[in-house]
């Protein structure tokens, strides 16, 4: 098949979160499958400086009319590992400090920013030369493509007849709009109805998407059940629902050649399934790193994470106390929430010897830390995918989670099935129920018998794109059929 993604970001050229890894990966699994596959993202210039990627400018451009301005935007062109990345120019528009926004905010010009981005990547992909069979949209930011293929680029022969998948990462963040921009972008408006585009007299680019699609995916089995529900709906439960036939969930996989505890270059010492006996060394690595008391027999905490409500970051500041009085260590890495960033830095403080906190984000640090500690936290109020659990799990970490989402789908909980675990589950978003997870937990730990048979079973698991590339695969093929 010739399928195309288009998407805001994309590991490694530009990232902000799970989405990047996922549009990262998945291309890739799919084209060592066969498919012919190329992705469309904007150049980000200051981005791709800050990852060193190198990207030559084409000799083509597309003109584009947006918001009153006829623009000129010329193409470039990326190919990581045989895939082919095709990155379109428009610096007062993407060349700027973040992807979406400024630290803590969003840019107010966002939707002209990702309504020109998604025309000129329909202009490109028209032009690729060969029919594409599948464009691949990612999150609110690719909402509308669906709908000005089906409206206003029809008349394009290599993507009139192009089927459309839809794949919602984080139903929380929809790309709501005043609705001015509807004829400014010159957007299709007698689309803008309840059951198009139209949310409480506002444009939703996520609904759009939703409505116009041929094929809705998430990134979870359960997540795709829960967003049916007011708990995890996000007001869109209802909507969803009248297009449920087509709503399907694909569990995420990882890219285990880049997160590999066998061939880590940044880990003190490599180590695998079939001989742990190095992440003994990188948990003394992590220990002294941390300014903590080296002893195999403490069970280290660990947490990497945005600081934010949905990740359930006040259920781990709620329990520090309880666990430093336990003598239990706990490092964490992440930021974002102020308030949170500011608590949890009190408490590193407060409890030096016992707890790191290092605000932002460090790859060898979070590398370091996945090898180094025993137990790994993910409270998530809710969790579409989740990578962490999986990371943790490559290198022997044992995660108690959160049973929502991907948590729920991808960690077997050891108390529930000893035969098969691979982490703990706790139910109720609840400080006393998380604890209680973590008891259960280093009451496994302390049992290095049971430890080792739980820890074995997460490194081994199967957390390879290929079965997940192949779903899609069934996915686009029961569309073309």
């Amino acid at each position: 098949m010739n399928i195309v993604f288009i998407a805001s970001e994309a590991s490694p050229l530009a990232k902000t979160g799970g989405l990047a890894d996922v549009v990262g990966a998945l291309p890739r699994a799919l084209m060592n499958a066969g498919h012919h596959v190329t992705v469309i993202l904007p150049f980000y210039r200051r981005e791709l400086y800050k990852n060193n990627i190198v990207a030559t400018a084409l000799d083509q451009s597309v003109e584009m009319w947006a918001d009153g301005v006829q623009r000129h935007c010329p193409l470039h062109e990326v190919r990581l590992n045989g895939l082919r990345y095709l990155l379109i120019e428009q610096d007062d528009l993407f060349n700027r400090e973040g992807v979406y926004g400024p630290a803590g905010g969003a840019y107010e010009d966002n939707l002209l920013r990702f309504v020109l981005f998604d025309r000129v990547a329909l202009e490109v992909g028209a032009n690729l030369g060969e029919p594409i069979d599948v464009l691949h949209c990612h999150d609110w930011q690719t909402g509308l493509i669906p709908l000005l293929l089906k409206t206003q680029y029809q008349h394009h022969a290599n993507i009139a007849g192009a089927k459309t998948v839809y794949t919602i990462h984080n139903l929380a963040y929809q790309g709501v709009f005043p609705v001015l921009w509807l004829h400014r972008l010159g957007l299709p408006s007698h689309h803008f109805h309840l059951g198009g585009l139209e949310f409480h007299g506002q444009i939703n680019c996520m609904k759009a998407g939703i409505a116009y699609a041929d094929a809705i995916t998430t990134v979870s089995p359960t997540y795709a059940r829960e967003i049916l529900t007011p708990e995890y709906g996000c007001q869109l439960e209802g909507f969803l629902h009248h297009h449920v036939e087509r709503l399907s969930g694909i569990v995420n996989g990882l890219d285990v050649e880049h997160w590999d505890p066998e061939n880590d270059v940044v880990i003190k010492e490599n180590y695998g399934a079939s001989n742990m006996a190095g992440k003994a060394v990188c948990k003394i690595d992590l220990q002294q790193h941390c300014g903590f008391s080296v002893a195999e027999d403490i069970p280290v905490l660990s947490i990497i994470s945005r600081l934010a409500d949905q990740k359930g970051i006040d259920l781990l500041i709620s329990n520090v106390g309880r666990w430093m009085a336990r003598g239990y260590q706990l490092a964490v890495l992440g930021s974002g929430d102020l308030h949170s960033e500011h608590v949890l830095s009190s408490l590193a403080a407060e409890h030096g010897g016992n707890m790191y906190f290092y605000r932002g984000f460090d790859e060898a640090l979070a590398r370091r830390i996945y090898a180094g500690s025993d137990i790994f936290l993910m409270p998530s109020r809710f969790e579409p995918c989740g990578l962490g659990q999986l990371m943790a799990m490559r290198y022997g970490t044992v995660p108690v989670v959160r049973s929502t989402g991907g948590l729920c789908d991808t960690v077997v909980d050891y108390p529930s099935g000893k035969q098969q675990g691979t982490g703990f589950h706790f139910a109720d978003a609840h400080p006393d129920a998380f604890d209680a997870a973590v008891e259960s937990a280093v009451d496994a730990f302390r049992n290095p018998t049971a430890w080792s048979r739980i820890r074995t079973r997460a490194v081994k698991r199967d957390s390879t794109w290929e079965s997940s590339a192949q779903a899609y695969v069934q996915c686009y093929e029961s569309l073309i059929d």
